[in-house]
């Protein structure tokens, strides 16, 4: 795992200063709603936002509660924090691997990432520490690109993921529903905004 991580944290370090312009053309044009979406779903006083990246959700905060925000890229974590100071955006940065969060057990009202757990080397492990620092009866938040569910488009998303992922560090055959439904949440609810290979999951505790 150790081994992983790190590999994966060198490729984000390596593309961070031109990860803003390779996803802008996918950001304008899709990823932007669904952020909105699922930002409008948070609840609590304090939120964790973990693969922070360079800050994109930045302008869909919500006003009066406490964020937290990590990421085990420093590179990645550096350009959030200029943003941070652009903007002005009212956030707690931290480098920090989601698979071993430095936090108390049920410690945050909503934890959500956006199409992170892609490249978590073990996303079992990753979902397991967000259910654990999760309060009871609060809700984890995602919006994660999966593998496609019609036979032949999962087939070359299964042929092409080593090439992808070398490169970006990222999976695209993740089948983030079903791992999260094993982590002992209460019930998990894929929006209705949700597309075959983009979900927005909502999960309780």
């Amino acid at each position: 795992m150790k081994a992983d991580s790190e590999k994966t944290k060198r490729r984000y370090d390596r593309i961070a200063p031109y990860f803003d312009g390779l996803e802008g053309f996918l950001e304008g044009l899709f990823f932007s709603d669904w952020r909105k979406i699922l930002w409008g779903k948070v609840k609590g006083e304090h939120i964790l936002e973990v693969g922070v990246g360079t800050g994109k959700n930045f302008p869909y905060y919500p006003t009066n509660t406490r964020i937290t925000a990590v990421d085990f890229s420093k590179k990645m974590l550096e350009r959030a924090q200029k943003k941070q100071l652009r903007s002005n955006v009212k956030v707690e940065l931290e480098l920090m691997d989601i698979q071993s969060l430095c936090y108390a057990d049920n410690s945050f009202d909503t934890v959500i990432a956006t199409f992170v757990f892609c490249s978590v080397p073990l996303p079992a492990k990753g979902l397991q520490e967000l259910y654990r620092v999760c309060k009871p009866g609060g809700q984890v938040l995602l919006l994660e690109h999966v593998l496609s569910s019609n036979p032949i488009m999962a087939k070359m998303m299964q042929l092409i993921n080593p090439l992808i992922c070398s490169i970006f560090g990222a999976n695209i055959n993740r089948q983030t529903v079903k791992t999260v439904k094993s982590c002992g949440f209460d019930k998990v609810i894929l929006d209705p905004a949700s597309r075959d290979m983009v979900k927005l999951i909502q999960a309780f505790k």
